[in-house]
């Protein structure tokens, strides 16, 4: 596929298109927040989700203004991180023809949408809802150099798109109840997948997790982000049993719950 072809495919969402409708899905989401803002959220629980979420992140309440805040923490990290590899240029423009550095100028577009469209489903910032973006550290104490080094931030890059696709099925659960919150986290979710997908790919990998297997060249320190996806049993059904262990993981990516995302993300919160 050639890089317009992918740039065509991976934005085809109306909302990545066009301003008006992009503003006015923005305004029909934070309807929605505020909403749940009154309906949904117990006396005092915004409150103890922002002072949760203002350094460390911890477990936010299992409600739907609690995924939401969680959701907005994850597209924060992700949404600095692209924000800070373009603005270093580590991203080599020759790389691949030039098609990286495309591929991750759409991948932080879509990143820096998401941070948007998740503030205005919470009510935007002067909301009790609204949680503030953390610090980041993407070195980690000095341990990681990845503005300086592609090969760093494209393992780290991997290792943030691979927990946002398991991090937004884990919060499925918490959004069954209001419809149309989980349509947009599912929304969300799908281009997240794509994304994961295209860097996989750029590193020379499947498209897909196999087994528990991180990949070669990426950080031990990542293994939390693959635990946990070797799992071959699927309501009930051993999908191995036709199909071997492989492919029978490979066909499903399993949730990640609150608290196993805590503790990736909050590696990188100073």
């Amino acid at each position: 596929m050639n890089i317009l072809k992918f740039i065509e495919t991976f934005a085809d969402e109306s909302a990545m298109r066009s301003t008006g409708s992009r503003r006015d899905s923005f305004m029909q989401f934070g309807n929605i927040g505020k909403t749940l803002a009154i309906a949904s959220i117990p006396f005092g629980l915004s409150s103890l989700a922002n002072k949760a979420l203002a350094k460390d992140i911890t477990a936010t309440p299992a409600t739907p203004i609690g995924a939401l805040q969680f959701a907005l923490t994850l597209e924060y990290l992700e949404d600095e991180f692209y924000a800070m590899a373009l603005d270093h240029g580590v991203i080599p423009a020759s790389e691949n023809g030039g098609r990286d550095l495309k591929v991750f100028q759409q991948i932080a577009a879509h990143e820096s949408s998401h941070v948007k469209f998740l503030i205005a489903g919470l009510g935007g910032t002067a909301s009790a809802n609204f949680v503030p973006k953390p610090t980041f550290d993407f070195t980690v104490g000095g341990a990681f150099d990845p503005f300086n080094d592609y090969p760093t931030f494209l393992a780290l890059a991997q290792a943030f798109e691979d927990t946002g696709v398991r991090a937004y099925k884990g919060q499925a659960g918490n959004l069954i109840s209001t419809p149309d919150l989980l349509t947009a986290a599912l929304q969300i979710h799908s281009v997240e997948a794509r994304h994961a997908s295209e860097v996989r790919r750029i590193r020379g990998l499947k498209g897909w997790i196999s087994g528990n297997e991180r990949g070669a060249g990426m950080p031990p320190e990542t293994q939390a982000v693959y635990n946990g996806e070797e799992l071959t049993i699927q309501a009930g059904y051993n999908t191995a049993t036709l199909f071997g262990a492989a492919a029978g993981s490979e066909a499903y990516d399993e949730p990640l719950t609150t608290q196993q995302v805590v503790d990736i993300a909050n590696l990188f919160i100073v």
